[in-house]
């Protein structure tokens, strides 16, 4: 009995060295309990290895431009990583050495969604070790941990089809997954991306699958079918072959409690719903459901009928804070409005209140927006929710010239102002606030670390072709991706642009902020740092650090966790839109910190392979 003990506190602590899960840990906290990097030593970080995957698009040679938006997972000293042209690599933790490399032979000629992936799950039953991660392509694998090959026990000799089922009447949409499966026992619980240009599309249901056999094992509806609790939030017929409503992003698992947690997103059509009047359960809801049966335990919906493509973008932190003295199991959620939801992860129960707040109407023909919208009294909002035609950026008067004319005759809007017919300035933009990147979790001081772009969007509604199936559609104005941009794709508004925001969760309250990254052009003209766009998120350890990558600036930096001050800065060979993880090698016995600079995506044109570990000499 003691040997048995003292093997699961050995197996406890050789776990606590790796990172076996995109966000460290089953329910995405992003901790680790590692303490060999430190406040004290940070600044003497230096690169211990670097790989070049090889596998990059400037948009020369393949139709679109990559993105490197991977975090690795570290298990048995073996580092394992998605490429954007989706192969599966293993690496020697200790030197950065390929092991082996699995090519799914993604169809690099097709433009989809630039090549994003954001890594793979892990899964083990006794001598049986599997990656398994889904593709672009529809694909869902399980490969062989020790050589790289397809289990052909699962599926189709290794591999399941995603699109059968979902797809069928929709044949030439889009329909992959982007981001890691989550693991629960022996099944692979899939959100997927779809196309959600139009308001009928392929299914954003999630679904099970039994990673030994690769059978569906259960399958739950995200727009609820007749008879299914929230088809009344529906009119009649428009939940019939809906579009959308899927989880693109990162599912979280409770494994004790045997939950599972959904961020999904919009309906479809994403910025105009007068064909789906009502409040259109599940878009925008975190919904818990039984992991082993798909049943729906409770739900909370973020934003009712939302006409803002203001999805959930990130992963469900699952944390436990203090209430009245008392440790409380809960489940976080951070949104692109800039809002962190809290709240009791058995229940659904709010840890701080939410108001139903009044909203405008749309003034567009045919929409009918709901009424109120749910805003947490606390912790505040850790983005800007509005900006005033006076709050134009001042970093050039080129700059400002430019945003002038962009916003002439333009209605500037609070957080849920409809897009009306004439231009209308939002914030957020699409992308948030919180993206994909989400937060971490201290557990010792229950403090939230969540990153944060502001920028807005520039939109107005426009009258589609006569007879199309809905009769607007949104018109981004001025900017490449209806940014809220000057000429140099900087923010139109002043700054700062992006923050780290700590949270104490306890409290609901900032413990600090500080501006996150620089614009090197507006350094050397003397402005002071102004903070970037920015995508990927943070990780915290235990020696006292916020690791965060993310900024459009080629940067990678270290915060102190607790003052918020920044204490170590390094050049990346281009922009690392990516989040971080830290482990500690096998035979070195060196913690490492390692992130994804890729550069490119959505903010600019230097673009690297690079994959870089770092470590102290």
């Amino acid at each position: 009995m003691i040997r048995a003990a003292l093997a699961l506190l050995a197996l406890a602590g050789a776990r606590a060295q790796e990172w076996r899960a995109t966000g460290g840990d089953p329910g995405g906290m992003k901790y680790s309990p590692l303490k060999q990097i430190h406040r004290g030593n940070v600044n003497r970080l230096k690169p211990a290895w670097t790989l070049h995957t090889g596998d990059v698009s400037d948009g020369k040679t393949y139709p679109v431009r990559s993105a490197f938006e991977a975090t690795p997972l570290a298990v048995d000293g073996v580092l394992y990583v998605v490429t954007p042209f989706h192969r599966l690599l293993a690496i020697d933790g200790d030197t950065g050495r390929e092991l082996w490399a699995f090519d799914p032979k993604l169809d690099r000629e097709r433009p989809q969604q630039q090549f994003v992936h954001r890594g793979a799950a892990w899964w083990e039953q006794g001598a049986k070790k599997r990656l398994i991660y889904g593709t672009l392509g529809g694909r869902l694998y399980s490969i062989d941990a020790a050589t790289g090959k397809p289990d052909a026990a699962f599926g189709d000799q290794g591999q399941v089809n995603l699109r059968t089922g979902m797809v069928d009447e929709f044949p030439n949409k889009g329909y992959g997954m982007t981001s890691p499966v989550a693991i629960y026992r022996n099944l692979a619980i899939c959100g997927a991306w779809t196309a959600d240009g139009d308001p009928r599309g392929p299914s954003g249901d999630v679904r099970a699958f039994d990673i030994l056999t690769g059978k569906l094992v259960w399958r739950f509806h995200t727009v609820p079918r007749k008879g299914e609790f929230g088809h009344d939030t529906w009119p009649e017929g428009a939940t019939e072959n809906r579009a959308a409503a899927n989880a693109w992003s990162t599912l979280s698992v409770d494994v004790e409690r045997g939950l599972v947690f959904l961020p999904l997103t919009s309906p479809a059509y994403d910025y105009f719903g007068g064909d789906r009047k009502g409040a259109n359960l599940f878009g925008d809801s975190l919904v818990a459901l039984e992991a082993a049966t798909g049943k729906r335990v409770w739900h909370f919906q973020t934003v009712h009928h939302n006409i803002w493509d203001y999805d959930l973008p990130s992963q469900p932190l699952l944390a436990t804070v203090r209430r009245e003295g008392k440790p409380v199991p809960a489940v976080a959620q951070m949104t692109k409005t800039g809002f962190v939801f809290l709240f009791e992860r058995a229940t659904g129960k709010p840890l701080f209140e939410i108001e139903e707040r009044k909203v405008p109407p749309s003034e567009v023909p045919g929409e009918e927006t709901w009424p109120t919208q749910p805003h947490p009294v606390k912790p505040p909002p850790f983005i800007r929710q509005s900006m005033r035609p006076d709050e134009l950026t001042n970093v050039t008067p080129e700059a400002r010239a430019f945003c002038q004319k962009l916003v002439e005759g333009a209605t500037f809007g609070t957080l849920f102002t409809p897009i009306g017919l004439k231009p209308t300035v939002l914030f957020p933009g699409t992308n948030g606030g919180s993206n994909w990147g989400g937060g971490a979790f201290d557990p010792d001081t229950r403090t939230l670390y969540v990153n944060s772009m502001d920028v807005g969007m520039l939109f107005r509604m426009v009258k589609r072709p006569e007879g199309s199936e809905i009769p607007y559609r949104a018109q981004g104005l001025g900017t490449p991706n209806s940014r809220f941009w000057d000429m140099n794709r900087l923010p139109c508004q002043a700054p700062p642009w992006g923050h780290l925001t700590a949270i104490d969760l306890d409290k609901g309250e900032f413990r600090w902020r500080s501006v996150l990254g620089v614009v090197d052009e507006l350094l050397a003209k003397g402005v002071p740092p102004t903070g970037t766009s920015n995508l990927g998120g943070p990780i915290v350890t235990a020696g006292g650090l916020v690791f965060i990558g993310a900024t459009n600036d080629a940067r990678f930096r270290a915060f102190d966790k607790d003052t918020g001050k920044e204490i170590w800065t390094v050049k990346l060979p281009a922009s690392a839109h990516a989040t971080p993880m830290t482990f500690q090698g096998r035979k070195t016995g060196k913690q490492f910190v390692v992130i994804a600079a890729g550069g490119g995506n959505k903010y600019d044109d230097r673009f690297s392979d690079s994959l870089i570990a770092y470590a102290l000499p």
